[in-house]
């Protein structure tokens, strides 16, 4: 298994598994937007992407977003996505990519990696946990719904 930092070449393939992830989510299947949203991120450099690589197939991907904290004064790199194809899971693609992720913010000089996932998702709570990860009891996380 390979696990490489993405650049806009990868937007075809990453494009279908973003699709994927979305899907995963009961969102919609569109491609194209899928497609111009991963476009948008690498032209704009407001995301870092890992994609993981099994026989030259992309079979999952992480991607990256940078905050920082205002009392740690250091970035924070924000795990925002993670997916794996349904047919690559329990191979140790997600841990691969999270090594990845790791790595790259120890090597940014970044204090964490935030990340949040569903309640009902125990494979990834297990996941997280195993690598280290830990809930956060200190804070409640709030979300503010901004219709356009």
């Amino acid at each position: 298994m390979d696990v490489t930092l993405a650049d806009s070449s990868c937007i075809p393939k990453l494009a279908n598994l973003f699709n994927q992830y979305r899907i995963f989510y009961e969102r919609e299947t569109d491609l194209q937007a899928a497609t111009s949203f991963l476009k948008s991120r690498f032209d704009n450099k407001d995301s870092v992407i890992f994609t993981a690589h099994i026989n030259a197939q992309m079979v999952g991907f992480i991607q990256l977003y940078p905050s920082f904290s205002s009392v740690g004064m250091q970035k924070i790199w924000i795990l925002n996505d993670l997916f794996v194809s349904i047919d690559f899971r329990r191979q140790n693609v997600a841990r691969n990519l999270m090594e990845a992720a790791k790595k790259y913010a120890i090597e940014t000089g970044a204090l964490r990696i935030d990340l949040a996932t569903q309640i009902s998702n125990i494979s990834a709570q297990n996941l997280y946990e195993s690598m280290g990860y830990s809930k956060n009891e200190s804070f409640f996380h709030y979300s503010l719904p901004i219709k356009i």
